[in-house]
């Protein structure tokens, strides 16, 4: 018996990819939570777990190493994932405020954001210095440094043991690498003041054994390239500055209207806020009921109280109390493979300790680097004897690799009766059909893309972009669209919630191309698709397939790979900053390009039967041939390799069969990939192709020559 996916009715967004929410949606993943709709808003696609950073600036560790892959965590848990770092949050509307899309609403949410190490008040230091918080801006600049060559000074502000740990691991990379010239800790107050006298002298005699430097009771002036300016006169050299004062809470929470502690959020046994629907874990929580120094040891121990506490509010069910250990077991990195390790009043040191701690740190990313695999579908025990086959060995993809094959669609097309009427022009291959109104030739087309993202803005906008393909390839002006939409099912609130992202985003992709949503259709079914039919106007002849002529250049405007990273993706196969980039790529509207390209003489866009299936459907309206250079073609980050590991698009086979003669090959089998809103393809004089493409790569997009169309029969040759 069939039975119908259930509706969510609660939302729950999680604002920020902290070690505490990173652990809940591993549990949610194991375990969800029916009618629950998950979100995870975050700056970048991964998060970098703090407990590894030093062995990786002392580099025992690659940048890769440190980092929580939050696109896979998503899909494990089912969890949007919004790439952006949240600014705002409004309990009373309850929404949360992301730059540069519509406010995310919510039922109850979660702060996980950390802390910052940012010294607005020390002059110079946001030009000329790196905070040592946000992680991974400063695992990312000083991997930068690191690879650069000649005598390096490091100085790092703040002398407590985060401070040490760090400066302690730039003197030994430094040094390894023979570049080490001069390496300083300063603090205001004494070095390690806050620590035990123990901790503190080993310390100390390991800032001797690296040749660190201690600036000690000592403020600064100001900042500089190269140069600290302290207040007794004094000069410090540093190349790189990085800041390890204390802990500041990042700025936009001092607007939240939630009860805080010098910026912090106040939280109490329940890891509830002064509003009952909003949660705060992590270094960004201050334990009111129990106050503790910053340490990510708590965050850990909260996971499980928070992601109990968050369906017990969505079940109506008794909350648990969080209580945190008086003490805990304290590893500090020492520069080399040691450690200092301290814990009730006793300390312990050398190489066995630092073992211990890495056996530690990387049993907990363990957890996030090898997640379950998506299950397939299971069949029932009788069914036809064909239904294998029809099914395939993956999930169907989203996007254009869920649309028919070429072939299904030709022969439903070629069924059809002759046109009728004298005012549409019928085009050979095209996907837009043109009408003669009022003496004005009006473009008109429509495109529909199954859901491949869970976030409805992101699916929105790539939905947009992929409907306007057809009209900015004939060179026309978009003018209006009208939306079909199939949502999922859900409450009547999250109806309106999706409904709204939707339209928003959507309306600001076609608003930006000069055209209006004029209304549309909705309806409900088993997941999200969102579609679009567009008109436009031509002011001249519009582009088609069939104008192109010998020896043209051919130019593409954005590289392959969406098709492949997407179905890699679903599978949690795909790096996260692959798939955050592809999805940029795929949002990046085509109008300047279509301006820049007005004077091809034949035009279409990549889509569904990938850049081999449309480039032949060029030649064949055209009459000729085509030489297309495989090393020119542009892949988007991730694209081959992933192909290399066999992973293929569920399209791919239907569009490898378009045109059988081409090789294989990890690149070769990439011109079949299916693109969802894929640039334009383009047939250009020779003559003004290398200004026309200048002029491409000029106004921001990944444009290339890729080949060139010679008189014969249509067909495709590698050169």
């Amino acid at each position: 018996m069939y039975s119908p996916p259930l509706p969510a009715t609660k939302d729950v967004v999680l604002i920020g990819g902290g070690h505490a929410h990173a652990l809940v949606l591993l549990k949610w993943g194991m375990r969800p939570l029916p009618g629950a709709r998950l979100t995870l808003i975050n700056p970048g696609p991964t998060a970098p777990y703090s407990g590894m950073l030093p062995g990786f600036v002392a580099g025992h560790y690659q940048r890769q190493d440190l980092d929580i892959d939050l696109v896979k965590l998503a899909r494990f848990s089912g969890a949007r994932l919004v790439l952006g770092a949240a600014k705002g949050i409004d309990p009373l509307a309850r929404m949360v405020h992301v730059p540069d899309r519509a406010p995310i609403a919510y039922d109850f949410a979660s702060i996980d954001i950390g802390i910052t190490s940012e010294m607005p008040d020390l002059p110079g230091f946001a030009t000329h210095g790196i905070p040592a918080k946000p992680l991974g801006a400063f695992a990312s600049a000083w991997e930068v440094f690191r690879r650069g060559s000649g005598p390096a000074h490091v100085a790092v502000i703040g002398g407590g043991v985060a401070g040490a740990e760090l400066v302690l691991a730039m003197a030994h990379a430094l040094s390894q690498q023979g570049r080490l010239g001069q390496a300083t800790l300063i603090d205001s107050g004494p070095v390690l003041g806050q620590a035990s006298p123990e901790v503190a002298k080993r310390l100390r005699r390991a800032f001797s054994e690296h040749r660190v430097s201690l600036v000690e009771n000592t403020t600064i002036n100001r900042v500089e390239p190269g140069l600290i300016h302290l207040a007794d006169g004094r000069m410090v050299l540093s190349d790189f500055t990085t800041g390890a004062a204390g802990a500041r809470p990042h700025d936009w929470i001092a607007g939240s209207g939630l009860s805080l502690h010098q910026g912090f959020v106040t939280v109490d046994e329940t890891l509830q806020s002064s509003d009952a629907n909003v949660f705060a874990v992590g270094d960004c929580a201050h334990l009111g009921f129990s106050p503790r120094p910053k340490a990510g040891v708590y965050a850990v121990r909260q996971a499980p109280i928070l992601y109990h506490n968050l369906r017990a509010r969505l079940t109506a069910d008794p909350l648990r109390r969080y209580r945190p250990q008086k003490d805990y077991l304290k590893l500090i990195s020492m520069g080399r493979k040691e450690a200092l390790g301290d814990r009730f009043g006793l300390q312990f040191s050398g190489a066995m300790v630092w073992g211990w701690k890495n056996r530690i740190d990387q049993a907990f990313m363990e957890q996030f680097r090898h997640l379950p695999q998506m299950e397939q579908v299971k069949l029932p025990a009788e069914h036809t004897y064909d239904l294998p086959e029809a099914l395939g060995d993956k999930p169907m993809c989203g996007g254009c690799g869920a649309k028919a094959g070429r072939g299904a669609l030709r022969a439903a097309l070629s069924a059809l009766a002759p046109l009728q009427r004298h005012d549409v022009t019928a085009l050979p291959g095209d996907d837009a059909a043109v009408v003669q109104t009022g003496g004005v030739q009006q473009v008109i087309t429509t495109d529909h893309l199954r859901g491949s993202v869970l976030d409805p803005v992101v699916m929105a906008r790539i939905a947009a972009v992929h409907a306007l393909g057809d009209i900015w390839a004939m060179a026309a002006d978009p003018q209006v669209a009208t939306a079909n939409l199939i949502l999922p099912r859900l409450s009547p609130a999250l109806q309106q919630r999706t409904l709204a992202e939707i339209m928003s985003s959507a309306g600001e992709i076609f608003h930006a191309a000069g055209a209006d949503i004029v209304g549309g259709h909705t309806s409900i079914g088993d997941e999200l698709s969102i579609g679009f039919t567009v008109t436009g106007l031509c002011s001249a002849a519009p582009v088609t397939l069939a104008g192109a002529q010998p020896g043209d250049v051919l130019i593409l405007t954005k590289p392959l790979g969406s098709g492949v990273i997407m179905a890699a993706e679903m599978a949690g196969e795909a790096k996260g900053d692959w798939v955050a980039a592809a999805l940029t790529q795929m949002c990046q509207p085509q109008g300047a390009a279509a301006r820049i390209l007005a004077a091809a003489h034949a035009m279409t866009d990549v889509t569904g039967f990938g850049l081999a299936g449309h480039l032949l459907g060029l030649c064949e309206a055209s009459g000729l041939a085509a030489r297309l250079d495989l090393a020119a073609v542009p892949l988007m980050q991730g694209a081959a390799e992933l192909s290399a590991r066999g992973i293929r698009s569920s399209l791919f086979e239907e569009n490898r069969a378009i045109v059988p003669a081409l090789p294989r090959g990890p690149k070769a089998d990439l011109l079949f990939d299916p693109q969802t809103a894929g640039g334009l393809l383009a047939a250009v004089a020779p003559e003004t192709a290398e200004e026309v493409l200048k002029q491409l790569q000029g106004a921001g997009y990944n444009a290339a020559r890729i080949g060139s169309l010679t008189s014969g029969a249509a067909e495709l040759c590698l050169i």
